[in-house]
């Protein structure tokens, strides 16, 4: 990665409020950002890219966050992305924790995102 390049961050939320919100804490963070707002669309896109930081909301169309998480550990290309999964359902939050990065639960303060974001793309090297 040349020093002009950012690091790429994947937001995977269909509620468009959420995804401003996200998308902006997370580009203050030093990241490219991609918006996805389906589970389809966001496993066709994981199948080209790798990125280094996925936002990643569990209740989505089409493939539910949780499947997606189950598929992103379980490809050896992708199983070491940091996953920060962002929910509104603690209890599945809880059984998700072991495999994800993070888990911030709704609503999620701009500022905490970013500062969290920002520590993320500090360790990328």
């Amino acid at each position: 990665m040349s020093l002009e390049e950012k690091p790429l961050a994947l937001i995977i939320e269909d509620n468009p409020e959420q995804q401003n919100i996200f998308s902006q804490a997370i580009k203050m963070a030093g990241f490219s950002v991609e918006v996805i707002d389906d589970g389809e669309k966001a496993m066709q896109r994981l199948a080209k890219v790798t990125p280094h930081l996925i936002v990643l909301d569990l209740h989505l169309p089409t493939i539910s966050g949780d499947e997606i998480l189950r598929r992103i550990r379980a490809d050896e290309r992708l199983a070491s992305v940091s996953v920060i999964l962002a929910t509104a359902d603690p209890l599945l939050a809880e059984t998700l924790s072991a495999e994800s990065d993070l888990v911030l639960l709704k609503p999620i303060s701009f500022i905490q995102l970013r500062d969290l974001a920002k520590r993320l793309a500090s360790t990328i090297g």
